[in-house]
């Protein structure tokens, strides 16, 4: 086994929230020309894993500015609690474990 020690550096956690943002973003692009042409469908509960996984702000501005599911109240409501939750679970633990 290697060390794996690097995967826990705050470089990495912004170079994960990053991809996972652009995944998302491109996730709801996707879907949205998908549903244009009535074709295959990325899954609601793709999206909101997606959104869970951290990629709230991708999946948010992707909403919007695709202006997909911005009329779906599960989206347009549940996006922005997960992100705000998200949001302030990692300050919290931030101001708990880390800035003592």
């Amino acid at each position: 086994m290697g060390d794996y020690g690097f995967l826990f550096t705050w470089q990495a956690a912004v170079i994960y929230v990053l991809i996972i943002n652009i995944v998302g973003f491109f996730a709801m692009w996707i879907d949205k020309i998908k549903a244009k042409r009535s074709s295959w469908r990325i899954a609601e509960k793709t999206l909101f894993t997606i959104t869970l996984l951290g990629g709230g702000i991708g999946t948010i501005a992707g909403m919007y500015l695709f202006r997909h599911k911005t009329k779906k109240l599960r989206f347009t409501i549940g996006f922005p609690v997960i992100l705000f939750t998200e949001i302030f679970l990692v300050i919290y633990l931030l101001v708990k474990y880390v800035y003592k």
